[in-house]
């Protein structure tokens, strides 16, 4: 039977993140509108159609498969070809998902939708307060998919038969959950279990576990509960003596807990809510977002979840088991906020195993409160704050991991493996680059080993095959001594990048530049090995993927005792005060925070130079000056004096409700000010950021019995000013007038907004971080375009 006359059938490929989110349901659908045949299949390149009938309808298909997927998906691009029409009858089928060559994109975890949480609260519907309810626009992805394509058989729910009632919604065009891989009710499972320890293997089920769960949180227990990624620890974030536990057992000392709040409203009575940060908190991704709290006390937050920190990390109910916890209208009453912290030891990965768990997590946790799903990849929740209105990631991974990073340039498949603080790696291949979820500090035996089965998940599911290995120039990060095993090992070449070159083409890959220009490069961070041995972190680099020259630097001090510098600011700050030829004067705060003792043991150590590498880190010189201040002189989290600085500032210039904006405006009284000089009369050396006469200000004041929030403010308005005046003289001798601002300094949002205001008055185009951390969670991405470009 021959054909009618105009008609047409095409080839569609479909490439993108286009797997796991209703996209061969959306296909069905919109073929069916149009009245036309053919099939559709997932394969390991994405999703694959053939269409037939009407040649403008085809044309329709075409355009409409592109231009309005479902929600979740991400099209990158869409191919078609004319293929000679079959006549395939009237139906349009979806086909089983095929293997093969290629590669897809797949979805990340994404929260609960408005749709499910109605059936979740809704007595009638056969899901009412099923904890793991969930459609093809929501819920768990990337941590269950263990190989592509994206079918139930290839994720953890691959033991969960199908009822017939789910069986029947999965093959119905018409229902929210055709072809919904994870689609779940009480009949087909999974289930919960409340379990006392290692040895209970009988405790109560589904809706009993959850009731127990609820009640122990109620009267002050501490609950592992097992979410999407890994378990959490939770409690009453309003019991005072439940948070404290917590904290004692986690040894967590005063490093802030993230919470979860049940509504939008309760957080509104914590925090101050702008309109970027509620779009933050109710969107799919739903991270922990950074929000100003108010200065009136909440009973829902105890003082003990966030000690001295004007911050708190807040995030809503992403999934239907959270939303439990928290609670459903007519339930009865319990707390409205909780501390939902990673389950884990400290500087441990976060657990994800249950049985793991339940020795891993035994003298932290009262009870655990688990299900029988698996968790395939591990993935703690993702931080973020706003800053000057716009998304500034602090920890990508939950809702954004393994979303691809459009690459400006081509590279060969290769594997970065990032820095050792706030470990993340990236894998890449071709215009794409997959940055892992947040995997931790490389500092026990366990985060290296998870480290190692992380690259393997990634480098699988994006089939990267790696030719190439890439890593930092520091010889004693243990990510950098993994990538030479590996290198020797696989016999693959190993390329190692300078630390704050790569933090710098990190901005400018996140932003799509190309390399062909260079770019000022401010790299403000805490440790970085530079060309010269030195710890750097106060760098001003010229700097493209070819390379860079460095313009201007922080001058030097010694970092006494290296890592004892690290966790003792006031150690920094003598150390600073003795490079500026300054007395260590009993009345300032640094001096008395030492006992005589250590004074006396400090200035021979400095004057033998003893164990004292020369550091430019501009972190360190945060710490020194938040010491100097009276702020913070001993340290029990990574940047917390320089976080206290920063809280300082804040509180001085705006209150406890301002905005970051005209910071140096508000600050030109009392400024204080780097001296920029010359190293020596050769134009191409660096210049040298001189912060003696900022201490020497800073002395005065705190000797004046100024308080510490106008010094904090005027150090911030003199860093701001360093880096106007640097990029100015960088701009009148090279010409270059694009900024990247990167390195983990740029997570404090009152030093980003104020430099961004001061050089976009200057006509600077900036590059700042949206898409990825300026921490070291984005180094990965830098050292992978540097090393692997295919130009290269």
């Amino acid at each position: 039977m021959s054909p009618s006359p105009g008609r047409e059938r095409r080839h569609v490929t479909v490439r993108g993140v286009v797997q796991g989110v209703g996209f061969r349901p959306f296909v069905y659908t919109l073929a069916e509108q149009l009245g036309l045949t053919g099939w559709v299949t997932n394969n390991a390149q994405g999703v694959e159609a053939e269409v037939e009938g009407p040649a403008a309808a085809v044309a329709e298909f075409c355009e409409r498969v592109g231009t309005r997927p479902p929600p979740l998906a991400v099209v990158e691009s869409v191919e078609q070809r004319v293929v000679p029409p079959e006549n395939d009858g009237s139906v349009f089928t979806i086909r089983p998902s095929a293997g093969g060559p290629g590669r897809t994109l797949v979805s990340p975890d994404t929260a609960t939708c408005d749709a499910c949480l109605s059936e979740l609260a809704d007595p009638a519907d056969r899901r009412h307060r099923h904890p793991f309810i969930t459609c093809t626009h929501c819920g768990p992805r990337f941590t269950i998919v263990t190989s592509l394509p994206y079918d139930r058989d290839r994720t953890t729910m691959a033991g969960f038969p199908m009822c017939a009632d789910c069986a029947g919604e999965y093959t119905d065009p018409a229902d929210r959950r055709f072809h919904a891989q994870p689609i779940a009710c009480p009949a087909c499972g999974p289930r919960l279990t409340l379990r006392t320890g290692p040895h209970d293997a009988d405790g109560p089920r589904d809706a009993a576990a959850l009731a127990e769960a609820r009640r122990m949180l109620a009267e002050g227990a501490v609950v592992a509960v097992k979410g999407l990624g890994g378990y959490h620890l939770a409690c009453d974030a309003g019991d005072p003596s439940a948070v404290r536990t917590l904290r004692k057992r986690k040894n967590r000392g005063d490093k802030p807990f993230a919470v979860l709040a049940d509504s939008l409203e309760t957080v509104e009575r914590l925090a101050l809510v702008g309109d970027a940060e509620r779009e933050l908190l109710l969107g799919p991704r739903k991270p922990v977002v950074l929000l100003r709290r108010r200065t009136s006390a909440c009973p829902d937050v105890a003082a003990a979840v966030a000690p001295g920190s004007p911050d708190l990390g807040v995030m809503l109910p992403y999934t239907p088991l959270h939303r439990l916890l928290l609670g459903l209208p007519g339930d009865p009453p319990g707390p409205a906020v909780l501390v939902m912290t990673s389950g884990n030891r400290s500087g441990e990965p976060i657990v994800t195993d249950d049985a793991e768990a339940l020795a891993r997590l035994e003298g932290l946790a009262d009870v655990w409160l688990a299900h029988d799903r698996p968790i395939h990849v591990p993935c703690d929740d993702s931080v973020v704050r706003v800053c000057a209105g716009a998304e500034l990631p602090v920890r990508r991974s939950r809702g954004y991991a393994p979303f691809p990073i459009a690459l400006p340039v081509p590279v060969v498949p290769a594997l970065a493996t990032g820095g050792d603080l706030k470990n993340a790696f990236c894998a890449g291949d071709g215009r794409y680059a997959w940055l892992s979820a947040h995997v931790g500090d490389m500092d026990d035996l366990a985060t290296l080993n998870a480290f190692e089965r992380a690259t393997a998940q990634l480098t699988d599911l994006t089939s990267v095959a790696p030719r190439l290995l890439v890593a930092d120039r520091h010889p004693g990060y243990r990510s950098t001594q993994w990538a030479h095993r590996e290198a020797r090992a696989r016999d693959l070449p190993l390329r190692q990048v300078q630390h704050h070159h790569a933090h710098v083409a990190s901005a400018m890959a996140e932003h799509g530049l190309d390399g062909s220009e260079q770019v000022i490069g401010i790299a403000f961070d805490g440790t970085g090995y530079g060309d010269d041995g030195a710890v750097w972190g106060g760098e001003v680099l010229l700097a493209d993927y070819d390379g860079y020259r460095r313009f201007a630097h922080l001058g030097y001090a010694a970092l006494p005792g290296g890592d004892a510098a690290v966790r003792n600011p006031y150690r920094m700050a003598l150390s600073h005060l003795r490079t500026a030829g300054l007395p260590w004067s009993e009345e300032l705060p640094c001096v008395g925070a030492a006992t005589a003792e250590e004074r006396r043991l400090l200035r021979r150590q400095l004057e033998r130079n003893l164990n004292c590498v020369p550091t430019s880190s501009m972190g360190r010189l945060f710490d020194a000056v938040s010491s100097l201040a009276g702020v913070c002189h001993r340290v029990e989290y990574e940047a917390q004096a320089a976080m206290e600085l920063e809280n300082a500032a804040l509180e001085d210039l705006y209150g406890a409700s301002g905005s970051p904006a005209g910071l140096l405006d508000d600050g030109r009284k009392g400024a204080y000010r780097f001296m920029l000089r010359p190293v020596r009369q050769d134009p191409e050396a660096p210049l040298v950021a001189d912060p003696a006469p900022v201490l020497a200000a800073a002395v005065a004041d705190v000797r004046a019995g100024v308080a510490a929030g106008p010094v904090a403010r005027r150090f911030h308005a003199a860093v701001v000013s360093l880096v106007q005046e640097v990029c100015a003289v960088a701009r009148e001798r090279t010409g270059i007038g694009t900024v990247a601002l990167s390195g983990g300094v740029f997570c404090n949002a009152l030093l980003t907004e104020g430099c961004c205001a001061v050089l976009e008055r200057d006509g600077f185009a900036v590059l700042r971080h949206h898409r990825v951390p300026p921490n070291d969670g984005g180094l990965a991405l830098g050292q992978l375009i540097v090393a692997a470009r295919a130009t290269r």
